[in-house]
């Protein structure tokens, strides 16, 4: 495992930081600006740059603070239909809170939330009555009639005209949103035409990181970024509008290229004057400047795309993707000649399955798991009518850490008698074998009086960042017990069991 630094914070937060407050002069001393991305916990970014801290952009704006708004956008619709966002497993209102929680944590206060496209969908309205009633200023801004297309409807009082004026008082407005398409940039333009008919010459940027417009259009790293937006049917592009502008190579997206004629209409309706000549002007982006190692994040993204290909896999298996992202994702992956072997911790997780299988006949399902210590060693675990492969696995990797034996059992027997009890007898479960929470749980209470335990527990610490394969889609306790540790999961898109329905 390569467990190099391949990204300078330091630097992106003097640079992006000196970019935005340029910008902020610019526009009289009122920008609008989009976070394209995520505002907290960007794991995408720290798997594809190693070093790359998940909150730097929270570190750069905990710096702004004191010249900051923030607003939060939500669309009604991903309310009304559960969104999930994946790494975390919680639906996007849910994130919304979420992150309102985590930025206080750092100090910094929403000013308002804004529901996009709001229709007095149901659970909308139970979203926006919880944040009201927590005191909370909560917005609605509704679809308008015509747009993209009718600049002149778009631009008027029938258009941004009919959603109301969020007050904001700092030069700086942060507009983000738990995920794409949650209105932030209709939020921006809405204000940006407010402001205008106040007298105010306000301006409009966006906080970019992928794709990274100075890295080449096939380097891996905005590959990786392709990878990521599958689902979306994202694809990477030299910005046309630049190259003709500037002469200069830049790499953007294609529906940022695609919306930028529309957005650049719109914004020389609202202000009459021609503010950006290319999308990738609109971008305030210096992660490419803040790259130490490209070989090192090359690797990386090479390895972020294969972990992408798996995700797509195991939610076409759940119902949750189509097979066209599963299908895009696979020609991408051959683009950068790698194929799902590249990833060392698969093929191991397969052959503890088979050796589990040939050890115990060929009845019922055999689970196999595989891990990468940072030292480069792989570890595995089968499952067993005691354990989850997962929680096997866990256990073996933490006595390794800790320079353990083998034969040295963690657990006292008679705990885990008592969980299978109570999780058979009780309970009524049809597996009763020990997940990994249950067996974190177990371990915990083992600690209090094996100091060997105890020692072993320590060292679940040092399994955040690896990687990790399953041949089987993990159960719910596996899956929220390996998100906890940090590592980066994949699977085999396999059921754990025939069953449809999981008591």
């Amino acid at each position: 495992m390569l467990d190099n630094v391949a990204f300078d914070n330091e630097k992106y937060i003097s640079e992006q930081t000196s970019e935005i407050l340029e910008r902020v002069k610019m526009f009289n001393n009122k920008l609008y600006l989009e976070f394209g991305g995520k505002l907290l916990f960007d794991y995408h970014a720290s798997r594809v740059l190693p070093g790359y801290d998940p909150n730097v952009k929270m570190r750069l704006l905990q710096q702004l603070k004191d010249s900051a708004d923030i607003i939060l956008c939500i669309f009604a619709g991903d309310i009304e239909r559960r969104k999930i966002r994946a790494d975390f497993g919680i639906t996007y209102d849910s994130d919304a809170l979420k992150i309102i929680d985590d930025l206080r944590e750092w100090g910094i206060e929403v000013t308002a939330v804004v529901i996009t496209r709001f229709d007095n969908q149901p659970s909308a309205v139970l979203f926006k009555n919880k944040l009201e009633r927590r005191n909370i200023k909560v917005y609605t801004h509704y679809a308008i009639k015509g747009y993209p297309a009718d600049i002149d409807i778009i631009v008027s009082k029938d258009g941004y005209g009919k959603n109301p004026y969020i007050e904001t008082t700092k030069p700086l407005v942060v507009v983000t949103g738990p995920g794409p398409g949650s209105g932030k940039l209709s939020t921006c333009l809405s204000q940006l035409y407010h402001e205008h008919k106040q007298g105010k010459n306000a301006g409009y940027a966006k906080f970019e990181t992928f794709p990274i417009w100075n890295l080449p259009l096939k380097h891996p790293v905005n590959i990786a970024y392709e990878a990521a937006t599958a689902d979306l049917r994202d694809v990477n592009m030299i910005d046309p509008f630049h190259l003709e502008a500037y002469g200069k190579t830049t790499v953007n997206y294609n529906r940022d290229i695609e919306i930028f004629p529309v957005i650049s209409r719109v914004l020389e309706a609202i202000t009459e004057s021609k503010v950006y000549r290319s999308p990738t002007d609109m971008g305030v982006n210096k992660v490419g400047f803040a790259i130490t190692d490209d070989k090192g994040a090359c690797y990386a993204a090479k390895q972020e795309t294969i972990r992408r290909f798996f995700r797509y896999r195991c939610e076409y298996a759940m119902g949750v993707a189509d097979i066209e992202t599963v299908n895009r994702a696979q020609v991408i992956m051959r683009e950068l000649n790698i194929g799902e072997s590249d990833r060392k911790v698969v093929e191991p997780a397969r052959k503890a399955a088979e050796e589990r299988r040939a050890g115990k006949g060929s009845e019922g399902i055999f689970c196999g798991a595989a891990l990468e210590l940072k030292s480069s060693e792989i570890i595995t675990g089968k499952n067993s009518p005691q354990f989850h492969a997962s929680s096997s696995l866990v256990l073996n990797a933490i006595k390794t850490l800790a320079g353990l034996p083998d034969r040295i059992h963690l657990l006292s027997p008679q705990i885990i008698d008592s969980i299978h009890n109570l999780k058979k007898n009780i309970l009524g479960a049809k597996n009763p074998s020990l997940d990994l929470e249950e067996t974190l749980t177990a371990l915990c209470i083992c600690a209090i009086t094996n100091p060997t335990a105890q020692e072993a527990m320590e060292k679940l610490k040092e399994l955040h960042g690896c990687e990790m394969h399953m041949t089987h889609l993990p159960a719910t306790g596996d899956e929220g017990g390996l998100r906890r540790l940090g590592v980066n999961l994949t699977t085999d898109p396999n059921f754990a069991s025939k069953n449809l329905f999981i008591k």
